[in-house]
């Protein structure tokens, strides 16, 4: 479940998940050990125009607040809606067949080093909302809004629960995972496998590395989107998780804490 625009939320919901394993229950993201790197976000926003290099595919919009018909991005989305609140900040609204997927803003800090947006995802049973937290790479072109120019995604200070929680189970031919209304039960037989309720129509195969160890691999539309490394730490109190992200070019890394 990833969206251009937030990047975060489609990659820490679903990955992989053993009867008595240590997998086996919930799991909770924590938001300080997140660490992304790889390609920048890339913006630019001029002369009444919004492109977005960096989303998978890239597309370019008018930011007239109106639904704007784009290439579907990742199946989550098929049209954006751009408004400008003011030399700063930037509204944002995507719809897939008409329907309210994500939701959000993008506000610019006064001295124009620090990006912050904040964002809704309908995508599921229930809202899931995030905040990231970037550091400019380099400015945009001349005459542009605050937005323009490349972002490194420097923190995720806030995560909320829905978006954070997902819940597992292990066995010795299988692999179950639930977030948010959305689940999977897939073998590991190398054959593709798909996620109930993902509007994205997102295809997992699995692959058992070790009793401690899942390997995921997500694919839309026969395209590889990501491949995901799930690790159970010896005590079993926390998940390791790396998200090598196919279609933005980047490799997210963070921890999951075992919940009573």
């Amino acid at each position: 479940m990833k969206i251009c625009f937030a990047l975060v939320t489609l990659a820490l919901a679903p990955a992989a998940a053993t009867a008595g394993s240590a997998f086996d229950g919930t799991w909770k993201t924590q938001p300080n050990s997140v660490q992304i790197t790889g390609k920048p976000l890339v913006y630019e926003l001029k002369d009444g125009m919004y492109k977005c290099g960096s989303c998978a595919p890239p597309y370019s919009v008018k930011a007239d607040g109106a639904d704007q018909k784009i290439a579907p991005h990742n199946n989550y989305y098929d049209t954006v809606a751009v408004r400008v609140v003011d030399a700063h900040t930037v509204e944002f609204s995507n719809k897939l067949a008409g329907k309210l997927m994500q939701a959000g803003t993008a506000t610019v800090s006064s001295d124009g080093s620090t990006l912050t947006e904040s964002y809704k995802d309908m995508s599921g049973s229930e809202v899931a909302a995030f905040q990231q937290v970037s550091k400019r790479e380099a400015p945009g072109a001349a005459g542009s809004h605050a937005i323009s120019g490349s972002w490194k995604i420097d923190k995720v200070p806030e995560l909320s629960d829905t978006a954070s929680t997902v819940k597992y189970k292990m066995t010795a031919d299988r692999f179950q995972m639930q977030w948010n209304g959305q689940s999977y039960d897939a073998k590991f037989d190398g054959k593709q496998y798909l996620t109930t309720n993902d509007p994205g129509k997102t295809w997992v195969t699995l692959k058992r590395i070790s009793n401690d160890t899942v390997e995921e691999m997500d694919s839309r539309e026969g395209k590889v989107t990501d491949v995901i490394r799930i690790t159970v730490s010896a005590d079993g109190k926390t998940i390791s998780v790396v998200d090598d992200d196919k279609a933005h070019g980047t490799t997210m890394q963070y921890k999951m804490a075992k919940q009573p």
